[in-house]
């Protein structure tokens, strides 16, 4: 048995088991939902940038803490096609007017922050996976011709052209030794925002997907439809808009490996788990905060991922890597991190203890368990292929609150976060 607790004034201490008694009973039931891909975060120009000011020794020690086995071990981690919303600036693979051939297409702009970042993290999880997607089409393709707002323009040349850029991506991704094995068609694909964005109808993402984007890519890479951030409020942001409609276009199952939802899907894998169990989903991207990387917010971050572990997510992925503490972005966001980087120095920040408490030891092929009792919202169990069981259990209160598993009593200390290895 190992019991690691943090809170908010003391993080990631080892404790031994109490003589508690007298609390909630948890009790642990069989497995549900299917192996997870691992834990990860995007690699992001901007995270990538504030990691390079760090002197040489700090940066090692921050690529060790998120990425080799004897710390966090992030075995599945998502990069953009070509800008997101935390560039330092809009780019995308090819802005060349009209090169329906992709004659222009370079990833040289990534050579800067991007793949240095991945080979250190290579460095230390050789058979890390990478997923991608786009936040925008090159600007050439939408109307209007901009880098946000706008819809993609499903003219011929234009369908043809953009499923061979993706192909051209992975083809060159790979040739740099980087394995992208998902393809997640477009970030958020009802978003009409400021930053890099493009808005798709679910009946057009799934036309380009199986007419366009299968054909193109063959078996290169699975094909995913997403990322999804609905339903919210308005009608058009429904799950039956969107993952529904698709689901209708004919040959549309068999060209894709899942669907991934982005924060604001958490009412949408709700109902995909319930309509389409078959389907493999995942949180694409953890809610984003406002840059103040509070315990609060982090406590919030916890009940996000037992919901989207619930209903079958098979990752969730954490948002920004790094930052520069109190820094915004390009296009006006200010977010959290895991770790936040100022004059030299870096921070752990609450969210990386939240994940640490997950990745630190619920391992790459791992099933959720089921739970009952008083506790049951705030326990989320796996089975490691191992066997070793792994309860990451939250106290929300601001008292001290005894769990027993299997009869054991656990006191958990007020507002802490629990990784107890049964």
């Amino acid at each position: 048995m190992k019991w690691m607790v943090s809170t908010e004034d003391c993080r990631w201490r080892e404790v031994e088991t109490t003589a508690a008694s007298g609390g909630e009973v948890l009790s642990i039931g069989d497995a549900i939902g299917k192996p997870l891909y691992g834990f990860g975060c995007c690699i992001s120009e901007l995270g990538a940038k504030a990691i390079g000011t760090l002197p040489t020794k700090k940066q090692d020690e921050v690529y060790d803490l998120l990425f080799s086995d004897a710390d966090c071990g992030f075995r599945f981690a998502r990069l953009s096609i070509g800008a997101n919303d935390f560039a330092e600036s809009w780019y995308s693979y090819n802005e060349c007017e009209g090169d329906y051939g992709m004659e222009h297409f370079s990833i040289d702009r990534d050579r800067k922050y991007i793949l240095p970042a991945v080979r250190e993290a290579q460095k230390r999880s050789p058979d890390l996976r990478f997923f991608a997607s786009p936040w925008s089409p090159p600007t050439w393709m939408k109307y209007p011709a901009v880098y946000n707002y706008g819809r993609f323009v499903e003219s011929e040349e234009n369908l043809r052209a953009y499923a061979l850029y993706f192909k051209k991506y992975l083809e060159a991704y790979r040739a740099e030794g980087i394995n992208v094995t998902q393809i997640h068609v477009q970030n958020e694909i009802h978003a009409d925002q400021k930053f890099p964005s493009c808005v798709w109808s679910g009946e057009a993402l799934a036309n380009f997907i199986v007419n366009y984007l299968s054909p193109a890519i063959g078996d290169a890479a699975q094909i995913w439809f997403g990322t999804v951030n609905g339903p919210e409020k308005n009608t058009e942001t429904r799950h039956r808009q969107y993952l529904g409609r698709a689901m209708q276009v004919k040959g549309f199952r068999e060209a894709i490996g899942g669907v991934s939802y982005q924060w604001a899907g958490k009412f949408g894998i709700t109902q995909a788990a319930e309509d389409y169990p078959e389907l493999d989903t995942i949180n694409s991207e953890m809610e984003c905060g406002d840059g103040t990387n509070t315990w609060e917010y982090a406590m919030y971050a916890y009940e996000m991922m037992h919901h989207y572990f619930k209903y079958g997510a098979r990752a969730c992925v954490y948002w920004n890597m790094a930052l520069p503490a109190d820094s915004i972005s390009t296009w006006g966001w200010k977010q959290n991190s895991l770790v936040a980087v100022r004059d030299g120095e870096y921070v752990l920040t609450p969210e990386f203890y939240l994940i640490r408490h997950f990745a630190r030891f619920v391992k790459e092929g791992a099933v959720m368990l089921s739970t009952k009792g008083g506790m049951s919202t705030c326990s989320t169990v796996f089975r490691n292929p191992d066997g070793t069981r792994v309860a990451v259990v939250m106290n929300p209160f601001d008292f001290e609150k005894v769990l027993e598993i299997e009869g054991k009593g656990y006191a958990l200390p007020p507002r802490s976060f629990n990784t107890i290895v049964l």
